[in-house]
């Protein structure tokens, strides 16, 4: 069990988290749904997630405003946003955080890459050397 990944799934569309969930399980990764940015910050300090799966519009705290509360933390885990908005002003603002990002119509295999790249790339950074005892 020590070697799977675990997902966090942050989007109000239940039907979406859903097949999202059976998508990355599929794939042999562990999911943990969230309907909300509040309902992730209040989860259990026990439930870590390698990368989180992040809508940008959701009901209260948007997609950005988590990402931008969690960029000053060195543990939280890295984000792809999944979105159904490709405007280039959000396309801009997603690649200004360093974030990785998925259209919700792009085919399954796109986002486990996404996922892949933002933990290898997580993973890969120096500023993870000394920090896994927060």
């Amino acid at each position: 069990m020590g070697f799977l990944l675990t997902i966090a799934i942050i989007d109000d569309d239940t039907s979406h988290c859903r097949a999202v969930s059976r998508l990355l399980r599929a794939s042999g990764m562990q999911t943990i749904i969230f309907s909300s940015a509040e309902a992730y910050l209040a989860r259990d300090a026990g439930t870590p997630a390698d990368c989180l799966v992040l809508d940008i519009q959701l009901g209260g705290m948007s997609g950005f405003d988590l990402q931008n509360r969690l960029a000053s933390d060195p543990t939280a885990p890295p984000v792809v946003f999944l979105s159904a908005h490709s405007e280039p002003e959000t396309i801009a603002r997603i690649t200004s955080t360093g974030c990785s990002y998925v259209r919700k119509t792009d085919p399954g295999p796109v986002l486990l890459e996404a996922i892949r790249m933002a933990i290898a790339s997580r993973n890969a950074s120096p500023d993870r050397e000394n920090n896994g005892t927060h």
